[in-house]
């Protein structure tokens, strides 16, 4: 996912030094060749399953985003993708880009910061296709900054709660697209506070104002999470969760007439979560 922040050229990690050269040797696959090697490629690093009817398999692939409800959800609250474009910021490892194509998408701009979830995601277009489906390495806000916009939809699953300026991300999804798919976690001071396994990550809650809107937020850390070597978080050690009421709150002040909210998950195991359609108007 994305960070902001001055900008940083992108570094795949060296692989280690080796006394002799059955190192670099164990880089090669002497299998019949086939989608499953792809995979393997990041065996270990997985988020997403691939879809069921594949019979591919990802490790730990969990998350269920080839085959994800809230993708269907937000085609259907805007009335279908068909012959539409497509700004998706944070695309992972490919799953919702992959059911934006299917859904009917013209086309899909996915623009992904993780070096390894970007290779990820080039693994998946090759794999499955992907004809309409272009992915770009770099951060989401630097592009933003500079595009003019004219997208029919923003698509922005799992990023918000990854930036160090999540209002400013916000402020500028009007500019890009009329219509807008977020889905993210948020910070409810009960429901983390009273939560031990996330409140040793959360700081005090702080208040700002962006184009004239006062908001909530808290600088949460990634912790032990980045231990992990499919870790897929922001590009900083920390980042900052918005409220529930300051995400809301403010995508109405920035002139999103339709606010729908659902997929309401107070319980999730990485804190609370939701996932928001917003609209200035509707496709014609």
């Amino acid at each position: 996912m994305f960070g902001l922040g001055k900008r940083k050229p992108a570094v795949v990690p060296a692989a280690p030094a080796v006394a002799t050269g059955a190192g670099i040797l164990d880089a090669y696959c002497m299998e019949k060749p086939g989608p499953q090697q792809v995979l393997d490629i990041f065996r270990g690093e997985w988020s997403s399953a691939m879809p069921s009817a594949s019979g591919l398999e990802t490790t730990p692939g969990h998350a269920g985003l080839f085959e994800d409800p809230r993708v269907t959800w937000a085609v259907s609250q805007c009335g279908g993708v068909s012959g539409r474009r497509i700004l998706e910021l944070g695309p992972l490892e490919g799953g919702h880009s992959h059911m934006l194509e299917k859904a009917g998408a013209d086309e899909v701009l996915a623009i992904e910061a993780n070096v390894r979830s970007f290779l990820k995601c080039l693994c998946v277009k090759e794999i499955f296709g992907l004809s309409k489906v272009h992915f770009l390495l770099g951060d989401c806000m630097a592009f933003m900054d500079q595009d003019a916009g004219g997208w029919d939809m923003v698509f922005a699953s799992g990023i918000l709660y990854h930036m160090k300026e999540p209002a400013r991300f916000l402020s500028l999804l009007p500019r890009m697209a009329p219509r807008l798919f977020l889905w993210t976690h948020y910070f409810d001071e009960s429901i983390i506070r009273g939560t031990p396994a996330l409140a040793h990550k959360f700081g005090k809650v702080e208040e700002a104002t962006i184009d004239g809107f006062r908001y909530q937020f808290v600088e949460q850390s990634y912790k032990e999470s980045l231990g992990w070597s499919g870790f897929c978080g922001g590009s900083a050690e920390t980042s900052v969760w918005l409220t529930r009421s300051s995400i809301v709150g403010l995508l109405g002040h920035l002139g999103y007439r339709t606010i729908e909210v659902s997929f309401e998950t107070p319980n999730h195991p990485n804190g609370p979560a939701f996932g928001v359609y917003a609209a200035a108007d509707t496709f014609v």
